[in-house]
């Protein structure tokens, strides 16, 4: 059962896994929301949790930074561990000039820059979609808690430092894309290949145009909406 990646035993994982891209908040997650709970993974300081949330058994497990990192672990999760659902909790930049920092946005498709997409052959574009299932859950859950959580595109870039002239940013803005990451891509075409749901739920961290930002620490520990929200649906 164990792979290069993941030492956790066949069972060790929950039918949901929460996945974060920082360790530090896959850890925070678990220290403050669940109970019973057990480390399962730890390879690399990719730390992998399994407890429980109002009783119920969830996972919470670290992606790593950019879509070869989450494309290794969704995929395991996904074919070797059975895993259902994976819901990214991630940090964003903020493209729409209708957010705000600490605005939590679910992606509901994700258009990209990465040839992430070209090993399943299709020869055209892709923006692959989110889970339906698990969106609707989401914002059911959001109105209830009284968050304003707009729906829409995301941008999943290679590049964090983009070179590119013109900027992507400022076209997808005007395609009323809502906020770049590096992950969502790369998840979302996992989940659809193999069967599985996937849903990205992102808070805005920084804003790409002005350079406004929070610290890793406000990251790390003060988006606990996002978080909320995946704990109830999962």
């Amino acid at each position: 059962m164990a792979t290069l990646h993941n030492t956790a035993a066949k069972g060790d994982f929950a039918p949901t896994v929460l996945m974060p891209g920082d360790p530090l908040r896959a850890k925070f997650i678990a220290e403050t929301y669940l109970k019973n709970t057990k480390l399962v993974n730890n390879v690399r300081g990719i730390q992998g949790y399994t407890g429980e949330y109002k009783g119920k058994p969830v996972s919470v497990m670290a992606s790593g930074m950019g879509m070869p990192s989450i494309g290794i672990y969704s995929y395991e999760l996904f074919n070797v561990y059975d895993v259902e659902n994976i819901i990214r909790i991630g940090s964003a930049g903020m493209l729409s000039p209708k957010l705000k920092i600490r605005s939590v946005v679910a992606g509901m498709s994700a258009y990209s820059n990465s040839n992430y997409g070209a090993q399943f052959g299709f020869k055209g574009n892709m923006a692959p979609c989110c889970s339906f299932e698990l969106l609707e859950k989401a914002v059911a859950a959001a109105r209830r808690m009284g968050v304003e959580m707009p729906v829409g595109p995301i941008y999943s870039s290679d590049t964090f430092y983009d070179a590119t002239e013109p900027k992507p940013s400022a076209i997808l803005k005007d395609l009323g894309v809502l906020a770049v990451e590096m992950e969502a891509y790369a998840l979302y075409l996992n989940a659809a290949k193999a069967g599985k749901n996937a849903l990205a739920l992102l808070t805005i961290s920084d804003n790409v145009f002005t350079g406004e930002s929070l610290t890793p620490q406000e990251v790390r520990e003060t988006f606990t909406q996002m978080m909320e929200i995946a704990l109830e649906i999962a």
